[in-house]
């Protein structure tokens, strides 16, 4: 069935949650006396909220289901309010630069094709951008960091072709808030638009052609702690590259449930209250908190280990603070003394801990770690770099034994990853 903006008056037709515009005000169908602001988070299904476009409406919110108790980790109690008005204005107001998404944390506006791909590479990956059709170029770009993923915000104006081919070392959620983007990322070829968002696996090969009317909201999550963050779901080191399929469904119970997230933390940005912030231990629970959505919200090759693993016993904190101390030092020769003195814990403990819970030892969590990132720069790699220059960076002294360990990982030699990273880089 097709889902458009014009089709509300069918009961059973899944419609996007957005976010409104601020002032809005909401009440509860439980006391109607109670009203408080509300920035976002609407599905516009059955019922409505009251805001300045349209005070006279009734309008109600209601409680979503209460995180079970697997998901105590959740840092922020979701509210979905439900609308029957206002899409349309909201969208048209995202319409213009000012008021677009993250409009306080613009990066560049410009009408300079070349400008604009070099900024935007200077935060995603050097990328083919041409102009192929309708539409006065008019390029801007919001970008807000976090720790270990970013928010951003792209409109181009016109139809574009962006080819950044393999995006190496981050994932890429893109989420359009208007228009609609043909994506090729692999083997999966799909049109995504504001009932289905776009998932980018970072080791396929993506093409992308916008149109004219397309604004993406998009959540940029680190490729090496998106790996972390599924281990310690699933109780164990991925022993393969986490793999998305297909679109996402935004309007899946669990895909409305994230896109509500990230358009609440769209608004709180630019309410002046951003909660991705670097350093910060609630940042930190909120990218948490995104990851483990994005990998309930949509199939991909872990999903029944972890749909198998929510029973299993929650993972120790000194094993999480490991692990986040061996990925920032990463590129620096740490032994298993310097990463349990880092968590207060012995060696013998932190080890044993890591054998329970991620069923290996420290050291091959950072091996592993130092692999993918080798395996990041031999993708990337130009005409002079060699395998054994990218094996000594990330502490592999021996390339016999690291060809062996990264043709068991990834499926093929790490010359062959080379060979096929130049090549790809003189294909016009």
């Amino acid at each position: 069935m097709t889902r458009t903006p014009a089709s509300r008056n069918a009961a059973t037709t899944a419609r996007p949650i957005f976010v409104a515009p601020p002032g809005t005000i909401a009440t509860l169908p439980s006391n109607p006396r109670m009203t408080f602001p509300c920035s976002g988070l609407f599905d516009r299904q059955s019922g409505s909220v009251a805001g300045p476009d349209y005070p006279r409406s009734t309008r109600t919110i209601r409680k979503t289901k209460k995180p079970s108790s697997n998901r105590k980790n959740m840092c922020i109690r979701m509210y979905r309010v439900v609308a029957s008005d206002g899409h349309r204005q909201w969208e048209a107001a995202m319409a213009s630069p000012a008021s677009a998404p993250l409009a306080a944390h613009a990066l560049f506006h410009t009408h300079d094709l070349d400008e604009a791909r070099e900024r935007v590479a200077s935060i995603f990956c050097p990328h083919r951008l041409d102009r192929i059709g309708p539409g006065a170029f008019d390029a801007s770009h919001h970008h807000l960091r976090g720790e270990r993923l970013s928010l951003n915000y792209i409109s181009y104006g016109a139809k574009t072709l962006i080819a950044p081919g393999e995006l190496r070392d981050f994932y890429l959620l893109q989420m359009p808030v208007a228009g609609a983007a043909s994506i090729r990322n692999g083997a999966d070829s799909y049109v995504s638009d504001q009932w289905r968002a776009a998932v980018l696996n970072p080791h396929h090969a993506t093409t992308m052609i916008w149109d004219e009317t397309c604004r993406q909201v998009l959540l940029q999550i680190d490729r090496a702690a998106l790996n972390a963050h599924l281990a310690g779901l699933i109780a164990g080191r991925p022993d393969r590259a986490l793999t998305f399929t297909g679109a996402l469904d935004l309007s899946s119970p669990r895909g409305a449930a994230l896109k509500a997230l990230l358009l609440y933390l769209v608004a709180e940005a630019d309410a002046g209250r951003p909660s991705l912030q670097p350093g910060s231990l609630l940042g930190r629970q909120i990218e948490s908190t995104l990851m483990t959505g994005l990998l309930e919200a949509h199939r991909h090759n872990f999903t029944d280990a972890l749909s198998h693993s929510r029973g299993h016993a929650p993972l120790p904190r000194m094993v999480r603070q490991a692990e986040d101390y061996m990925l920032a030092h990463v590129d620096q020769p740490i032994a298993i003394e310097d990463v349990a003195q880092a968590v207060g814990v012995s060696a013998r403990t932190l080890q044993l801990a890591f054998r329970r819970f991620r069923d290996t030892t420290p050291m091959a969590f950072l091996r592993d770690a130092r692999l993918d990132r080798a395996d990041a720069d031999l993708r990337a790699a130009l005409p002079g770099d060699s395998v054994t220059e990218i094996a000594t960076r990330w502490g592999f002294g021996h390339f016999g034994r690291f060809a062996g360990i990264y043709r068991a990982r990834f499926g093929c030699t790490p010359r062959q990853t080379l060979q096929d990273a130049l090549a790809d880089k003189f294909v016009s």
